[in-house]
């Protein structure tokens, strides 16, 4: 069922808690990328629009429950500020007398972020005391934070039964909508494109999108495994043997299910993972890897998912097809991006350096939808309920 969203509720004169995903990288207390703090603007523009007060939370990093400075949210709030290019108000904490003396503080049509929820343990822990205490700040609870919709925690799931009305923003609306239906009714064909450095990272998805696609590409390491299985040389590739049997059952089911999985045909091997170590391309089926790792697919594997990709209705990427971070080994992952951002059918594309790779090529525009989910855009296209989710009325 499709959830509430902030548009069905009345949040004119409303203090809203507004739970974001603003766990963003801090370099030395700078904001390295802000992506996510960007994402979360629609949502809080429309509420202050409509007139309503804003209490923000987050969490940033792994603090285990302590105060810890390099952890704190200051920088976040002055990013907001002038993001928003409006006042906003930190708190020094997200609950108790600091809480609420920024919050009165901010006053009528205000913002507040409060400091990193995961200060406290109670936070992870789901505990409903603390979760009637963040409920305590505001009158309705909206859920943005799709980043973290799949933890059972005391600001995502806990808070919902203590407050009057909740629903989704725009964000979670947004990856909800276009994930949903790449499970639901995608437009044919729907070609899935499947990397990153393990098989058993993405076996989820795997089975769940096997009945869906119509094709699905695979790229990175996680290759290797399949290949292994098909007694092809691997050299010193990552290889997961306990998965090898799984890769036959997948290649397998993808026959039943008339689906075409798709391996590459040629890769680039190294000596070693270091930009300036010798490579070369080379055939799968090629003898020659020795004791060398494979580190990307190679050019005549990116031109063929490329004409797959050009002729495809529905696509959905995530995971890099090489080792995207040294740049020698770039190439595949960034072909693939050219080759999705070219696409005249619906394009979705989630994890870290697929969304690295849209963004350094500058064609982010040229993407459908970038899912800003992470873990939660694998357990949700995994098949798995996510508890952030489930915990919100349904429309």
């Amino acid at each position: 069922m499709p959830k509430r969203s902030i548009y069905d509720l009345n949040v004119k004169d409303k203090r809203l808690f507004v739970r974001v995903d603003f766990n963003v990288p801090l370099n030395a207390g700078q904001i390295s990328d802000d992506t996510r703090i960007r994402s979360a603007l629609p949502t809080l523009k429309y509420a202050l629009e409509q007139g309503a007060s804003l209490v923000i939370a987050s969490h940033l990093g792994r603090p285990q429950g302590e105060r810890r400075r390099e952890f704190s949210l200051r920088p976040i709030a002055i990013r907001l500020n002038e993001l928003l290019g409006q006042p906003v108000t930190f708190a020094t904490d997200c609950v108790g007398p600091d809480a609420l003396q920024a919050i009165e503080h901010s006053g009528q049509n205000g913002v507040t972020l409060l400091e990193n929820l995961r200060f406290h343990k109670e936070e992870e822990a789901n505990d409903p005391v603390f979760s009637a205490s963040l409920a305590s700040l505001a009158d309705c609870y909206v859920n943005d934070a799709f980043g973290s919709a799949h933890r059972a925690h005391a600001s995502t799931t806990g808070i919902v039964p203590h407050v009057t009305d909740a629903a989704t923003g725009l964000l979670l609306a947004r990856e909800l909508k276009y994930l949903g239906a790449l499970l639901d009714n995608p437009t044919r064909p729907f070609t899935a494109i499947l990397g990153g450095s393990k098989v058993s990272g993405k076996l989820e998805i795997i089975k769940n999108l096997l009945p869906r696609v119509d094709t699905l590409l695979v790229g990175g390491a996680m290759s290797y495994t399949f290949f292994k299985a098909r007694g092809l040389s691997t050299g010193r590739s990552l290889v997961e043997p306990d998965l090898v049997n799984a890769t036959r059952q997948i290649e397998k089911e993808a026959k039943t299910h008339r689906v075409n999985l798709v391996l590459p045909c040629d890769h680039l091997v190294t000596t070693a993972l270091q930009a300036d170590a010798s490579h070369e391309n080379l055939d799968v089926e090629a003898t020659g890897i020795g004791d060398r790792l494979g580190v990307d697919i190679g050019p005549k594997t990116q031109q063929a998912y490329a004409n797959i990709i050009k002729e495809s209705a529905t696509v959905v990427w995530n995971g890099p097809m090489g080792i995207f971070e040294i740049s020698p080994f770039s190439s595949g992952t960034l072909a693939v991006a050219m080759a999705v951002a070219a696409s005249n059918g619906t394009t979705v594309v989630g994890g870290g350096d697929s969304v690295s790779a849209v963004g350094q090529m500058g064609i982010a525009h040229q993407i459908t939808h970038i899912s800003t989910g992470g873990g939660a855009s694998l357990e949700f296209l995994g098949g798995r309920t996510l508890p952030g989710v489930e915990a919100l009325p349904n429309s």
